[in-house]
């Protein structure tokens, strides 16, 4: 019987120590992480991409999967399957626990030291609570299918508690929904709650209307959507109260619980569904190489996106604040895949004795928000588009990207089914939803 194959993480280590073959460890299959090891499929070398979670998210979707429009296996695939034809990258499901810069390693809870000639860190970015992660509990953020779900089962569990609910004053409370944070994540969370409630809910109960829901849109800053052109955010703003959204700019959170938020002008606003929207910061992994961060985080790299100090370490997409630039390039799919692709390029120059690439230069394509189920905003350059043309602009684009024929027919055929007929079909709770009482999470 022939002797089984060597596990390809031992067969890259002792590759490393012949000296043949550098072993490049990839840590996140986001965006960034994908696009690294898609760029490294000519190189001679071995990749490894290391991901707590064993599918890549098509993360500006999400809140379409906690409004109901998409399952989450609409917009998520596995990451096997993305690199499956791709015979120089091993995938490993583990956690990371430390990283050791000195001797060159990563440690998982699931293997030994993993030895790296590169290292690129693509770990993203969490939800921020600014100091106060005690709100957690009551006002789940948006970065992964797990929170998606969670704002989804809440969101339609607190449909449920209403129709059964003899307390009128607590039924008003369940049927209050508060988005916090103003930029496009929360201007879509909003926009599509308040399509969930109009239109797709408005027929399905006996001793509710869910059309008197109360959606409400804090945001701290002067205005909503402050990246955008201020003739399209004030349009979105428009938009947003003609669907029955109450925003509610220069109105910053100083406290939250299960029954609602309180704000620092000492305004108190009762609410069963909270979801936070207001601010992220880097993966706690950016702490790991030791460097230089910035107040959200982010490690400050080198213009080739290399992390100084270190010897083979870059950090690419949400962890990362590139030196040269005003400000922190935005958190956003483009930014981390134009980084992954560069970091790629990078190593198979420095494998194949090449010169490097020049500095990392973000190309900006344009800000895209939708405001609900016929109306959007885009700006690109000078090119402005909003309301029908907007959407229409902005579905098209968000087919593009998707990974797969087929997921891009489903999306497709569920939005065109979803405007045409006003229903979603996934509306699941799939939990055991408890004896209702006064003053509980729905």
């Amino acid at each position: 019987m022939d002797a089984p194959s060597p596990l390809p993480l031992a067969a890259a280590e002792a590759s490393r120590r012949a000296g043949t073959r550098p072993h490049v460890v990839i840590l996140g299959g986001g965006f960034g992480g994908l696009e690294a090891a898609k760029a490294l499929r000519g190189a001679s070398a071995d990749v490894t991409l290391v991901d707590r979670l064993n599918h890549h998210c098509f993360q500006p979707l999400l809140y379409q999967v906690a409004t109901a429009a998409l399952s989450p296996a609409d917009i998520a695939w596995p990451i096997r399957s993305i690199l499956s034809t791709q015979k120089n990258v091993f995938v490993v499901m583990a956690d990371v626990i430390a990283i050791d810069t000195a001797a060159k390693e990563v440690r998982t809870d699931r293997t030994g030291p993993i030895h790296y000639d590169f290292l690129v860190l693509a770990t993203g970015a969490m939800h921020s609570y600014f100091g106060h992660d005690e709100w957690a509990p009551y006002a789940p953020g948006l970065k992964r299918i797990e929170d998606a779900t969670e704002i989804r089962r809440r969101l339609l569990r607190a449909f449920e508690a209403a129709e059964l609910s003899e307390d009128e004053a607590e039924r008003r409370r369940l049927m209050n929904f508060i988005v916090v944070g103003g930029g496009p994540t929360g201007v879509e969370l909003a926009g599509a709650t308040a399509d969930v409630a109009r239109y797709v809910l408005s027929r399905d109960f006996r001793r509710i209307d869910p059309r008197t829901s109360r959606i409400l849109l804090l945001e701290a800053g002067p205005r909503i959507l402050p990246s955008f052109p201020e003739d399209l955010a004030a349009y979105a703003r428009r938009t947003l109260e003609g669907m029955g959204v109450e925003v509610l700019a220069s109105t910053a959170v100083a406290g939250c619980d299960a029954s609602g938020v309180v704000t620092t002008d000492g305004r108190r606003f009762d609410g069963a569904t909270i979801v936070w929207a207001a601010g992220v910061m880097a993966s706690p992994l950016s702490r790991a190489v030791g460097t230089d961060h910035d107040r959200a985080g982010r490690i400050a790299v080198a213009p080739d996106l290399t992390v100084p100090g270190t010897d083979g370490v870059f950090a690419i997409g949400d962890i990362a604040n590139v030196t040269g630039y005003a400000r922190p390039l935005p958190g956003i799919a483009p930014v981390a895949k134009q980084m992954g692709r560069y970091v790629g390029r990078a190593i198979a120059a420095r494998v194949a004795g090449r010169p490097a690439p020049g500095p990392f230069r973000y190309r900006h394509y344009g800000d895209l928000a939708t405001i609900g189920r016929h109306a959007a905003i885009v700006s690109i350059g000078k090119f402005r588009l909003r309301g029908l043309l907007g959407w229409l602009f902005w579905s098209i684009v968000h087919i593009y990207f998707l990974i797969g024929t087929r997921h891009r027919l489903i999306v497709a055929i569920d939005w065109f089914w979803d405007y045409l007929t006003f229903q979603r079909g996934a509306r699941l709770i799939t939990d055991y939803m408890p004896p209702l009482r006064k003053r509980t999470e729905p």
